[in-house]
């Protein structure tokens, strides 16, 4: 929804997404996140690291140079509160993994879409049977997607001028229209 209404506005979007925005990273995704095999927790961490690596260097970083808008399905955040927290990895090392397959590069804006526990569970539930597979994450304990949740709280709360929660409960025009409202803002900044 935000892609058509920036491209309706005639700007430039590259729209992307990870684990698996670019022809290697769907590999690892489907790799990852398919396998009925145990995932060690470091390789969870690094594959997730070797996947944004490639999407920095070959689809995010050239997008940028040619003055386009990149609007990507997750990023290092998602690391620091999947594989940090969820996980349990200590914060320097994440941190540092991050940075080396970023190079330090940040958005200029992280929204959050927010919702509890209990409705992230209760919505993938509802899409079971749908054209969607879950994966490996999906399955995951209803302690580790607090732990998660906690952490991008965490990251909202140290870096308000990057990062907006919407509250992401309600019906999806209404979550759109929080969209609309931040993107908005940051456009005409």
């Amino acid at each position: 929804m935000l892609t058509g209404h920036l491209r309706a506005k005639g700007i430039d979007i590259v729209a992307t997404h990870e684990p698996g925005g670019t022809p290697l990273g769907s590999r690892l995704r489907a790799a990852f996140l398919e396998t009925e095999e145990v995932v060690a927790p470091i390789s969870e961490l690094l594959l997730f690291a070797a996947d944004r690596a490639q999407h920095v260097e070959l689809l995010i970083k050239p997008a940028l140079e040619q003055g386009r808008v990149v609007i990507s399905d997750r990023y290092a955040d998602a690391t620091f509160a999947y594989q940090g927290a969820g996980r349990g990895f200590d914060e320097a090392i994440v941190n540092e993994v991050i940075q080396l397959a970023t190079g330090g590069l940040k958005p200029h804006l992280t929204l959050f879409f927010d919702i509890t526990v209990d409705t992230a569970i209760r919505r993938m539930n509802e899409h079971k049977g749908e054209e969607r597979v879950q994966n490996r994450m999906d399955r995951e304990t209803t302690e580790f997607y607090a732990r998660v949740r906690t952490a991008y709280l965490g990251i909202a709360e140290r870096e308000p001028a990057r990062f907006n929660v919407i509250d992401a409960n309600g019906q999806i025009d209404d979550v759109h229209g929080q969209v609309l409202d931040i993107i908005e803002r940051f456009l005409e900044s």
